[in-house]
């Protein structure tokens, strides 16, 4: 019996269901089955009974489920502890790039006596997070959707913003100046896309799906959306990107009915105190939007479209211009 058995028996508990247990710890079904049995074989019986309706403790279960529970917080409490002495050091990483205004902003916003930051890919900084290596991150939804690992604390985010999926073209491209491309359009495009393993790939396929043609003909396969950009510009092309991922040297130009993806900050739940976690959530989202205010259109955008943005309704105000 380890400790990351009695928070999955716990998970189960709380959800009442192993189809809403598995998906709360990111786990196939049909694996949180079998290391169910594998626990309950090791507590000497069945601690819960199955049925069409979900799950119900038995007498074991009721006997053991609050000792598990207690012990399942008790281990947080020594995490929480050991790391808020640990560092006087706030690490806090970002995907794909990290400007300096990002690091400045943070520095204003924490109490921390130190801030520092680091770029490295989404999956690693979800996984740097969850060993305590990095207090926080901002990452895109796919990569927490993708982390699977039940042997740490849980994750905890916070959206900052749903960011819909732009199309970046040259400068001067005859579809640069319309108001929104429609998906007939797209065909005569030479497009750039990004490499199968890059988190954008995902959200870029299903976003094909939706127009046609859903494969397009492809130049180059980019890694990140700095490269893609510069072969929007260079080499004539078309790319798909989030509006904050594209460069100034290129047009954004929105899309019909378009995919999103979520920009989230995560954090491993109970490492960080209450009041320091509000200051930087608003710290990133206000962050966030002083970087989509210097994106002319898609600050626009924002502004006609308050709904699709309520975690940034604080900063669509006046004071923070057209």
């Amino acid at each position: 019996m380890e400790l990351r058995h009695a928070r999955i028996v716990t998970v189960i508990n709380r959800m009442g269901s192993i189809s809403k247990a598995a998906s709360e710890l990111n786990v196939p079904q049909s694996s949180l089955t079998a290391q169910l049995r594998r626990i309950e074989k090791a507590l000497g019986g069945q601690i819960f009974v199955r049925s069409v309706h979900g799950v119900e403790l038995t007498e074991r279960g009721e006997r053991l489920i609050p000792l598990l529970s207690e012990l399942v917080q008790q281990a947080d409490l020594v995490i929480v502890e050991a790391a808020s002495h640990a560092s006087d050091v706030f690490r806090f990483g970002t995907a794909e790039w990290t400007p300096p205004s990002l690091l400045d902003a943070l520095r204003s916003s924490l109490s921390a006596p130190e801030v520092q930051t680091e770029t490295l890919s989404p999956d690693a900084a979800v996984d740097a997070v969850r060993r305590g290596v990095l207090t926080a991150a901002m990452v895109p939804g796919v990569a927490l959707a993708r982390a699977t690992d039940t042997d740490e604390i849980p994750l905890d985010a916070a959206l900052i913003a749903r960011e819909p999926v732009w199309l970046a073209l040259p400068k001067g491209h005859r579809l640069s100046g319309g108001d929104a491309v429609r998906s007939s359009e797209l065909s005569t495009l030479n497009w750039v896309c990004y490499a199968r393993d890059h988190w954008f790939h995902s959200i870029e396929s299903r976003t094909f799906g939706r127009f046609e043609p859903s494969h397009p003909e492809v130049l180059h396969y980019a890694d990140g959306h700095h490269e893609a950009m510069s072969w929007v510009r260079d080499a004539q092309a078309a790319a798909l990107t989030t509006p904050t991922g594209a460069t100034p040297d290129v047009s954004l130009v929105p899309l019909r009915d378009t995919e999103s993806s979520e920009m989230l900050v995560v954090w491993r739940r109970g490492s960080v105190a209450h009041a320091a976690l509000r200051r930087l959530v608003d710290a990133v989202r206000r962050y966030y939007a002083e970087y989509a205010r210097s994106i002319p259109r898609y600050w626009a955008w924002i502004r006609e479209h308050p709904d699709d943005f309520k975690e940034l309704s604080a900063f669509l105000t006046p004071a923070y211009g057209a």
